[in-house]
């Protein structure tokens, strides 16, 4: 069976990546891109790289007709996704990968984000999308929540660590470094090439990163009591990766089997040899995350590092293997392809 596919912010990074991904699945077709601001081009105009594929054009999103879709991805922004969700058929599937679904509780999301929250309904319904977590939820989910990129690599290191409670959750700290394309494409001063090439820099520090509440979410559920990392995100010259090294209290040796034990059948997660590290260059381009423990030269200690590509495993590729569940259709496919190296 082939079902009909609709991406909504198809002229954005995340949106371009789904397509570029789904290209190559063989259950799903791409029936209607929504591009608000580029409704009219084709995908030719927007994204050269794509031109080879034969895709409809890009459309206002009144203009799609949404009987004829199966499982519509929203890769719009956030506080204009939830707009737009509210408005769409009760019955139809959705991934969304903007953060207005991610938070269930409405207040921490006016924390984080500044506004309240436009379609509550929706967001009560909504499953969080970390896949190897809650997979058994998102088979049966309408709605499936992407999480943040960043916060997909840190729970990745972290969430087995925190559940068998083999290190101390009051001294966790978590130092990422992410490529600038997870920004997105809107033309921004800080992202200029002048201004962001040959150095990089810390934002969003002391605890003000919106992804801190997917954090703050999710630890403190496993944990069944607050936990609080400490987290200071870096903005690298790179187009693509996220690098997490993340610094715990614990045994070296029983946390990188605890990792071990956790992903051993999961097909997107790698967990190195104890005492290897991985790299961003190893992943780039697909939907793999590699994880490395190596001990730290003060007995007690271990440094968890964890490396994905922000754009794939961290949001596109995480949606196209939350679709494939929720159309029972294999997880992994579309997804294989090897990382691109050099």
């Amino acid at each position: 069976m082939t079902y009909n596919i609709a991406i909504l912010g198809a002229s954005g990074y995340t949106g371009a990546e789904l397509i570029r991904l789904i290209a190559n699945h063989s259950s799903m077709q791409i029936k209607a891109l929504g591009a608000n601001s580029k409704a009219g081009q084709t995908m030719a105009e927007v994204f050269p790289h794509l031109r080879h594929l034969d895709l409809p054009a890009l459309v206002t999103i009144d203009e799609i007709d949404f009987a004829e879709i199966d499982l519509c991805f929203c890769a719009l922004p956030h506080k204009t996704s939830q707009e737009v969700i509210a408005a769409l058929p009760k019955d139809l599937k959705i991934v969304d990968l903007s953060a207005d679904f991610r938070l269930r509780d409405p207040e921490e999301y006016t924390k984080w984000y500044g506004n309240k929250h436009a379609a509550l309904d929706q967001q009560s319904e909504a499953v969080y999308g970390l896949t190897e977590f809650y997979r058994e939820e998102i088979k049966a989910a309408r709605l499936v929540a992407g999480t943040g990129c960043n916060a997909a690599t840190g729970q990745f290191a972290l969430r087995p660590l925190i559940e068998k409670g083999v290190i101390d959750l009051d001294e966790i700290i978590l130092d990422l470094k992410c490529a600038v394309s997870g920004a997105g494409r809107s033309l921004k001063e800080n992202l200029l090439h002048a201004e962001l090439s040959e150095g990089y820099h810390a934002y969003s520090v002391g605890g003000t990163h919106r992804h801190l509440g997917e954090f703050d979410q999710e630890f403190s559920a496993i944990a069944g009591r607050p936990v609080k990392v400490q987290f200071t995100p870096h903005l690298i010259p790179a187009n693509r990766g996220i690098l997490a090294t993340v610094y715990v209290r614990g045994d070296a040796q029983v946390i990188h089997e605890t990792l071990m034990a956790a992903y051993k059948d999961e097909p997107f997660i790698e967990v190195l040899p104890l005492g290897e590290a991985p790299s961003t260059r190893h992943i780039r381009g697909s939907n793999f995350c590699h994880i490395g423990v190596v001990a730290d030269r003060i007995e007690g200690r271990a440094i968890v590092i964890a490396a994905l590509d922000n754009l794939t495993k961290g949001s596109s590729g995480q949606a196209l293997q939350n679709a494939n569940l929720m159309l029972n259709i294999n997880e992994t496919e579309g997804l294989m392809m090897a990382p691109l190296f050099p």
